[in-house]
């Protein structure tokens, strides 16, 4: 028996110095495109090619714990394993009702009690830590590295305010791109995520992460001695102090040697590298959807997307009435009126409603009765969603959600948060999970990147981090919102859906453009504006003008009041990021097709040989021949869709293009 024992053990010693000895792990995408090598040695190193072009050079990444341990600084490797996936995800609430799950992985085992985990999708390639020890831990630093061979252009969406690195951690998560090469990127400045840069062959890499749950989001900055973008990442707050606007921010004062700190068994985000052979590709990517936590959720028949009357962006300013227009009753009982008419699921009450610098969402201001709001809201279908700051919210978000759902308030926009350190990812994961509970949605509003959470908790319906409309009401006439326009979906909406609060009636064309914070407008075409609400993924989404403004323009009223917001199917069609952009989105019988131009006239075929059979009917909103000077100018037409299935376009400055299309 001893010996039979004997035999055994050596055997497993055995096994040990051949997984040792093993310093090369590969793995491959299902299509056999995309490679990823991962090197172990003193250090964790990965690299990836696409068909022979290389992606990322060999780029370390560890974690650093206090008190000296590490994850991948001389770690000694004792398993490895793989395993591949085939299958399906549903998907609700999404861009398209269920998303192929595809993917190969291989998983790293030390004997530090970690491991290391790669996927391979035929999109993208994602790796996450997964701690096994079993006690809390505090991690000092992680290093999270993505080297490039040459000095390729990027796409750099930098930390607004200048400042220190620890002032630049403070942000809206909201900037336009600069485009430049990598080795012109500003000394010190971060920048958030998702972030794109070129590749060989006229590929795009895009960075970012998923399934960021109780960790601090990742920004980059340029490794000043190579090609390479390094991870950054707030500190753990030490003191937070009430202050910023209206008393509803939470002001780190001083912070921790530390980011994080962690339970026994904890995942670590996924750092996801999506690779795409042409641009079009990016408009439909599903790699954060397919790696956030599934739903824990179990019942979301009560989560209800849909159009959003908003009353902020247009500063309440309506005419043609007989009340004085404002934060009272009877503004948004017209505002009521007007969703109901028009079939908009929802009106929102934003900043306002509470009682100002009180922090206390409790205290309503007296102008307002929500109970009737609510009840008159009731009798036309329409529902009410709050707006709420970040820190009136956390003070009691298990009261405040209990109080407004029994109240019959459906959801809340919350605010001005404007971190992404560890307690803040905390807040958000915490606010949803306590919010679905009461049926209360979510619109994270003032907040980073989308990660999955709308996956894990989709009563999380939208999320901004993005550039939106609002900042055509005061920023210089020299932004460039319509090129942010055809440039953003290429790389932000490739994280999840956006508030980008769409729907200008009054719009301006590139040289007659003003900010106007009062009776706000657009840049570029009124087709432009409704092309937004078929190119932009956005559950819930918004109607940013004033109902007055609305009533005026019928026949585009009408068509946005109907266009979907959760779809069956979604089609990147022929696109170009920075000059324009074309997508197909399917809702029953029925196929809505968007298209957004930058500021060069153009003219394209839409190709929708996609579609099954013929017998078609296109209803169709154009640029006028006018609307490079009055950028309002659209024509409407109904059309038999041709035989060969294609659409000649011709797209103003600025200009855009929708087709709804039914048998």
């Amino acid at each position: 028996m001893m010996k039979f024992k004997t035999v055994i053990f050596s055997a497993f010693l055995l096994l040990g110095m051949t997984v040792n000895a093993q310093k090369n792990v590969s793995l491959s995408s299902p299509d056999g495109k995309l490679k990823t090598n991962i090197e172990v040695g003193d250090a964790i190193k990965y690299s990836i090619t696409h068909n022979g072009d290389k992606i990322i050079e060999p780029s370390a990444i560890s974690m650093t714990l206090v008190g000296g341990k590490s994850f991948g600084i001389k770690s000694k490797l004792s398993k490895v394993s793989n395993n591949s996936n085939k299958g399906v995800i549903p998907s609700p609430l999404y861009k398209k009702s269920q998303v192929t799950d595809n993917y190969n992985e291989v998983t790293l085992a030390f004997k530090e009690n970690f491991k290391l985990v790669f996927r391979a999708y035929n999109e993208g390639v994602a790796y996450r830590f997964i701690a096994t020890e079993k006690a809390p831990f505090v991690v000092e630093k992680e290093d999270a590295n993505f080297n490039f061979a040459d000095d390729k252009m990027a796409y750099i969406p930098y930390v607004r305010d200048r400042g220190t690195i620890e002032q630049q951690f403070f942000n809206s998560f909201e900037n336009i791109y600069a485009v430049k090469k990598l080795s012109q990127w500003e000394p010190d400045r971060l920048a958030f995520l998702p972030i794109l840069i070129d590749a060989p062959n006229g590929k795009k890499v895009c960075i970012t992460e998923a399934d960021l749950m109780s960790y601090p989001g990742m920004y980059l900055i340029k490794d000043n001695a190579s090609n390479g973008l390094n991870g950054v990442f707030a500190p753990y707050p030490k003191k937070i102090e009430q202050g910023g606007h209206n008393m509803l921010q939470g002001l780190v004062k001083s912070s921790e040697p530390y980011i994080a700190k962690c339970e026994a068994n904890t995942s670590f985000p996924w750092r996801v590298i999506t690779v795409s052979e042409k641009d079009a590709d990016l408009l439909n990517n599903d790699m954060v959807y397919r790696l956030a936590t599934p739903s824990q959720v179990a019942d979301i028949s009560w989560i209800k997307p849909g159009k959003v009357a908003w009353d902020w962006w247009n500063d309440w300013n309506l005419f043609d009435v007989d009340f004085k227009a404002g934060i009272n009753n009877e503004t948004y009982k017209y505002y009521i009126d007007f969703a109901s008419k028009h079939n908009i699921e929802y009106v929102i009450l934003d900043e306002g409603w509470a009682v100002n610098l009180e922090a206390d969402l409790f205290k309503v201001i007296p102008e307002i009765d929500l109970k009737e709001l609510v009840a008159y809201a009731d009798q036309r279908n329409v529902k009410l969603i709050l707006w709420a700051g970040y820190l009136a919210f956390d003070k009691d978000i298990e009261g405040i959600c209990k109080h407004y759902s029994e109240m019959g308030i459906k959801g809340f926009k919350v605010d001005f948060m404007d971190r992404d350190d560890q307690p803040m990812v905390d807040f958000h994961r915490r606010s949803a999970e306590i919010a679905a509970k009461y049926h209360i949605m979510l619109d994270f509003h003032g907040t980073y990147k989308p990660t999955g959470l709308h996956r894990t908790y989709p009563n999380v319906i939208n999320y901004e981090g993005v550039n939106g409309l609002e900042q055509l009401k005061w920023a210089s006439d020299t932004l460039d919102q319509v090129t942010y326009d055809v440039t953003m979906p290429f790389i932000r909406m490739l994280a999840g859906p956006i508030d980008y609060t769409q729907g200008a009636m009054r719009n301006a064309s590139r040289g007659n453009f003003r900010p106007v914070n009062s009776e706000a407008m657009s840049q570029g075409t009124r087709c432009h504006q409704l092309a937004e609400y078929i190119i932009f993924e956005s559950p819930l989404n918004m109607l940013c003008d004033n109902p007055s403004n609305y009533m005026r323009e019928k026949e585009c009223t009408e068509f946005i009041a109907v266009v979907p917001t959760v779809w069956d199917n979604t089609v990147a069609l022929d696109s170009e990021i920075g000059k324009y952009v074309s997508i197909a989105r399917q809702k029953g019988d029925d196929w809505y097709v968007g298209v957004l131009n930058n500021w060069d006239d153009r003219t394209l075929t839409l190709d929708l040989s996609f579609l099954d059979g013929n017998g078609y009917k296109a209803e169709i909103f154009k640029d006028g021949v006018n609307a490079n000077r009055a950028a309002r100018d659209y024509k409407r037409e109904v059309i038999d869709l041709p035989a060969n299935k294609k659409l000649d376009v011709k797209l103003a400055s600025g200009g855009g293009y929708v087709v709804k299309i039914s048998k």
